[in-house]
């Protein structure tokens, strides 16, 4: 299993091809592509109608979810890396990256993206793993 940030799910909705689609496309296709609930609403939030929404919300409900391991922890240690990551003067565009990379390490997957913040947070943590692209 693999989760998939937005930034590729949104890539391949807008049907670009890019390195990380491709292989979105073959982890699809192997029902290997998860999301995490806060990926699902970036998707979401991104529809431009209400009839789009619902086409969304019925297409990638049927995807595995990958949950945060506990209710309240996962979110302190995302806020942590948040903060590790500025004491080493470098700060994340989004707060849900660090949920995202958070959930991944928990699950123990790999994280495929196309955003170069993620980069950037392994840096301050080693066991944010990415999928080869």
């Amino acid at each position: 299993m693999v989760l998939v940030d937005s930034s590729v799910w949104i890539d391949l909705l807008r049907g670009l091809d890019t390195a990380q689609t491709r292989a979105l496309s073959e982890l699809v296709t192997a029902n290997e592509a998860a999301l995490a609930p806060v990926i699902y609403q970036e998707i979401l939030q991104g529809a431009a109608s209400m009839e789009r929404l619902d086409k969304l919300r019925a297409t990638f409900r049927t995807l595995p979810f990958l949950l945060p391991r506990h209710a309240i922890e996962t979110y302190a240690a995302a806020a942590e890396l948040f903060v590790r990551c500025r004491q080493q003067g470098i700060t994340p565009r989004s707060p849900h990256d660090c949920l995202v990379a958070r959930i991944a390490i928990e699950n123990g997957v790999a994280l495929l993206h196309d955003d170069r913040d993620y980069e950037s947070l392994s840096l301050a943590e080693p066991a944010l793993r990415f999928h080869p692209v």
